[in-house]
């Protein structure tokens, strides 16, 4: 299996709007990530990665074995947090479990490290998405803490955790 990271494209819009308009996928991201998701959603969100300088974000189409399969991002802090960077991903359906997360994160992450002057990249999944969680212990975060009540989403509080990868030199 052929896991590749690449930059965003406009041909990328329909393969991400068919993957995205999944309730499962929603369920576990921010509400920015629209339910249902449109073609025009993902190509706002395409316009959006190909705008990002590349000193403030990383913004990925993963690809496995030349097949569309989501997206991975760092999104670099500013101001007292610039030496930090949050890790965000999604991946459609068909393609959980079978470790295309935990490699897409790992080459986003060393990406990062070498890319930026930054010593830390964190994540905040949602307490309930356990599969997420293992990525990123699969990768060798760290679990900093549980953030109680942190999360609003479809009308409930929900918990989050706090992961983070500190660069060793």
């Amino acid at each position: 299996m052929n896991i590749t990271l690449r930059p965003w494209c406009e041909a990328d819009a329909a393969p991400c709007a068919a993957l995205a308009n999944d309730e499962g996928v929603a369920a576990n991201l921010r509400d920015v990530f629209p339910h249902p998701y449109a073609e025009q959603d993902a190509r706002d969100f395409i316009a959006l990665c190909c705008a990002a300088g590349p000193d403030e974000a990383l913004f990925c189409a993963v690809e496995v074995d030349g097949v569309f399969a989501g997206s991975v991002s760092l999104t670099r802090g500013t101001d007292v947090a610039r030496k930090s960077a949050e890790l965000g991903c999604w991946f459609g359906r068909p393609f959980w479990g079978k470790g295309i997360a935990t490699e897409a994160v790992r080459q986003m992450c060393a990406r990062g490290f070498a890319a930026w002057d930054i010593v830390r990249i964190f994540a905040e999944p949602f307490s309930r998405n356990r599969a997420s969680c293992r990525v990123l212990e699969k990768n060798g975060f760290t679990h900093e803490g549980t953030k109680h009540l942190s999360v609003y989403k479809r009308g409930k509080l929900l918990d989050s955790e706090l992961y983070a990868l500190i660069k060793t030199r």
